[in-house]
């Protein structure tokens, strides 16, 4: 469950972070779109993190089933 909990709070970061930073330029606010950029960095680099832990348990599941 933590997983899918995950999964939807990086979604939330992307799109929220997507949001602010589409504000920021309307609105010509550098600090907005800077904050913007860093919350949907934040969510992407958080959802990468996520794919390489669940790659390495999959190779670590399939070692020791092989033995």
């Amino acid at each position: 469950m933590s997983n899918l909990n995950n999964k939807v709070e990086n979604v939330k970061d992307k799109v929220v972070g997507k949001i602010k930073e589409t504000a920021g330029k309307a609105s010509d606010s550098k600090a907005m779109e800077l904050k913007g950029r860093l919350q949907y960095l934040k969510g992407d680099l958080k959802e990468k993190i996520d794919k390489t832990k669940d790659k390495i348990e999959d190779k670590f599941n399939d070692t020791l089933n092989k033995k």
